[in-house]
């Protein structure tokens, strides 16, 4: 009972916001239609049953025109019972789809909503693969809900309108034994009651492993497709180091957990479905058994007893709900397990700041510099990485940051960036400054190729020509007559192609404050200086920050900043100006 008050409660956290959002109304509307009809398809069930026995007895008796009679009206109820079902389903269908796509949403804004998604990496959290999660588990938690939650209603009111005919049933066709009627109130509903308890207790009993091998099996074909991913993602550098056959045996052995995942899940819905086959081939004869004495003993006529057995079989169905949908249940449930996973981690991530001591990013009021207060970054796992208190970078200057690797030059970014947490100090930011990181290796979304070098702004915010234009001033003129083409750019281009359309990202955005994390590493040293010398003149205002390890590098900054280890921590000094600045360059 605990777990089923846990899961419930889990289901009422993810499911409620929908009907309470701004879609509440048509959402709130197609449900209530849906209930309806699936209350009007019981209540043609009752009819159903209650022309059963007029029609049978009609039978019995040899009565034509009453037979006649019974036929159009089994006419008329069928026509209405398809229309319900038809509508119902089209109903149900537009529901689902429209509480995915509120769901999906979300849980995309939650995901992506100030760097949540990358703190969820740095945590280490559990919640695998939230690609699918927003996926497939979102599409079958709508669908499972919906397929669980109108059958579980229909088997209530099921209940409680067959309990009532099969009650009085039960007074027409007292037990028989013998030759004797023994009185009972109610026995037929007893029976019924007594066989489905036994029948969801024994399915319980063996069904149960299901519920965690379903999340295994969700979380093992999960993992094997991100690894084939990230093989066609890296294919380049596999080719090159020939390392096809180790990508063969890792690829192998995580389908292997797929395999003997399924083993086990065919093994144990091997037995459910013996027990669950044998439990509804023995409901179809049990009711008629129980009634048959008193049928034979001439208490009741043909119509009594296929009414009972029918009432009895819907009565049966509706206590027997849980044995019937087992499966279901269990892939349901593992479902909202991995829902309630990715919420937690997203909630975990999102909340960082307030569960512990984080970095402060604060405006910076009339200053028009970056200024590190009391400045110390950490490791996740709480190890101090770099220490840095008064530093400021002035606005406009050209900062070049150099250290050993591994000093922590790239988490100081990120930082200041404020997507990086673990810390304490502040970092003040000038209002309204427009900040932009360029990674060694820039990321580019799929499409076109106008759209990818101008991201993250929308399609359209910038003139073709001036894109263009862009493109052919960081030395790429053959791409620049290919920006409607479409394309997966971090595959197609070099490293060195993909670093120059970064340069002309920032050329176009034009940022206040632009920082370089070995942002031309891939370029020779005379290219690197052009386009060096190419922001300077596109961008004569803007704050550069640079991290690299060339010497050749220093021309084009007149600060360098070494981090230099203090104990276990690399220390960022405030640096040293250049001796004797050049005209257009300074050293």
């Amino acid at each position: 009972m605990n777990n089923i008050r846990a899961t419930l409660a889990i289901v009422w956290r993810i499911a409620i916001p929908y009907f309470r959002s701004e879609d509440k109304w048509a959402g709130r509307g197609l449900l209530a239609a849906v209930v309806a009809m699936e209350l009007a398809l019981v209540a043609i069930n009752v009819l159903v049953s209650q022309w059963q026995n007029r029609f049978f007895t009609a039978i019995q008796e040899y009565d034509l025109d009453r037979f006649v009679r019974e036929i159009w009206i089994f006419l008329g109820l069928a026509s209405i019972f398809i229309a319900l079902a038809v509508y119902k389903l089209y109903l149900n269908q537009w529901l689902q789809i429209r509480w995915r796509q509120w769901l999906t949403k979300h849980y995309l804004g939650e995901w992506l909503d100030g760097a949540t998604h990358y703190r969820m990496q740095l945590t280490g959290d559990a919640a695998d693969n939230p690609d699918q999660r927003i996926t497939e588990d979102v599409k079958n938690f709508v669908e499972q809900t919906l397929v669980i939650g109108l059958g579980l209603l229909s088997s209530i009111v099921t209940l409680a309108s067959f309990v009532v005919i099969l009650w009085g049933l039960s007074n027409k066709a007292p037990l028989h034994l013998y030759g004797t009627d023994i009185v009972i109130p109610g026995f037929l509903f007893w029976c019924a009651l007594v066989y489905a308890i036994l029948g969801t207790a024994l399915t319980h009993w063996i069904g149960s492993p299901l519920i965690n091998l379903n999340f295994e099996q969700q979380r093992f074909e999960a993992d094997f497709r991100f690894n084939l991913v990230r093989v066609r993602e890296n294919s380049e550098q596999i080719a090159l180091l020939k390392g096809e056959g180790a990508e063969r045996s890792r690829l192998l052995d995580r389908f292997g957990f797929v395999i003997g995942n399924w083993y086990a899940i065919m093994g144990r819905t091997k037995r459910l479905t013996a027990f669950t086959a044998s439990y509804s081939q023995a409901a179809v004869i049990f009711p008629y058994v129980v009634v048959a004495p008193a049928y034979f003993a001439k208490s009741i006529q043909l119509g009594d007893m296929m009414q009972t057995g029918s009432a009895f079989g819907s009565v049966q169905d509706a206590l027997s709900f849980f044995v019937t949908a087992y499966r279901s249940i269990a892939e349901w449930r593992a479902i909202v397990a991995r829902l309630d996973g990715f919420e937690m981690s997203v909630d975990s991530a999102a909340n960082l700041p307030a569960h512990q001591a984080t970095i402060e990013l604060k405006a910076a009021g009339g200053s028009r510099n970056i200024d590190l207060e009391r400045l110390c970054v950490y490791l996740p796992n709480g190890t101090p990485l770099v220490a840095a208190d008064g530093f400021a970078i002035q606005t406009p200057e050209r900062v070049l940051v150099t250290g050993p690797s591994g000093s922590g030059k790239s988490t100081l970014f990120r930082a200041i960036a404020g997507i990086w947490p673990f810390g304490t100090g502040s970092i003040v930011i000038p209002p309204q400054a427009k900040l932009m990181m360029l990674p060694q290796r820039p990321y580019f979304p799929v499409g076109a190729l106008g759209d990818a070098v101008i991201y993250p702004a929308a399609p359209g915010a910038f003139q073709a020509a001036r894109i263009r234009d862009a493109v052919i001033a960081v030395g790429l003129p053959d791409l620049a007559e290919r920006l409607n083409e479409d394309g997966h750019w971090n595959r197609m281009l070099s490293l060195g192609e993909q670093q120059r359309l970064g340069l002309a990202r920032a050329l176009l955005h034009a940022p206040d404050y632009l920082f370089l994390d070995e942002a031309t590493a891939s370029l020779d040293e005379p290219s690197e200086a052009r386009l060096y010398q190419l922001l300077m003149e596109k961008l004569p205002q803007a704050t550069i920050v640079s991290i690299g390890h060339r010497s050749t590098l220093e021309a084009f900054h007149t600060r360098k900043v070494t981090m230099v280890k203090d104990g276990a921590i690399h220390v960022l000094g405030n640096g040293e100006a250049p001796a004797e600045p050049e005209p257009s360059v300074a050293r």
